[in-house]
């Protein structure tokens, strides 16, 4: 079994570029809206797919996902990054906390030797840990 995560965001062809950059990822399979946004983009590693980025583009959709998750006054969903060196985390760190919102700045934790929580620009909240 495989999960599939996609993101759904407004600015997929800079958020794809940041995002490969900052997990060391390549675009695999695509399309492309009209406009040249993504409509599909799957980003992998060694061949494999991590997660994909969608252009946001029902904002109906996107309204009732924001109204669920303040109902809780916390996201209800998050991605989680476990990497294999503290370099990958802190590479990860400061391309993700650009124009994001640190929530957990890099340290350590008992179970962790470097961590860090942070919420992009585009509103993406990721765990960053080793």
């Amino acid at each position: 079994m495989k999960l599939g995560a996609t993101v759904y965001l407004q600015n997929s062809v800079e958020a794809v570029e940041r995002y490969c950059k900052a997990f060391g990822l390549s675009l695999g399979y695509n399309e492309k809206f009209p406009d040249g946004s993504y409509m599909h983009a799957s980003l992998e590693k060694n061949g494999q797919e991590i997660f994909c980025v969608s252009e946001s583009r029902n904002d109906a959709y996107v309204d009732m996902m924001r109204k669920s998750s303040l109902k809780e006054s916390r996201p209800v969903m998050s991605y989680g990054l476990d990497f294999a060196s503290a370099d990958e985390v802190v590479k990860a760190f400061g391309e993700l906390s650009r124009d994001g919102t640190v929530l957990l700045p890099l340290g350590s934790l008992p179970w962790s030797a470097c961590c860090a929580e942070v919420v992009d620009t585009y509103g993406v909240y990721w765990y960053l840990t080793v």
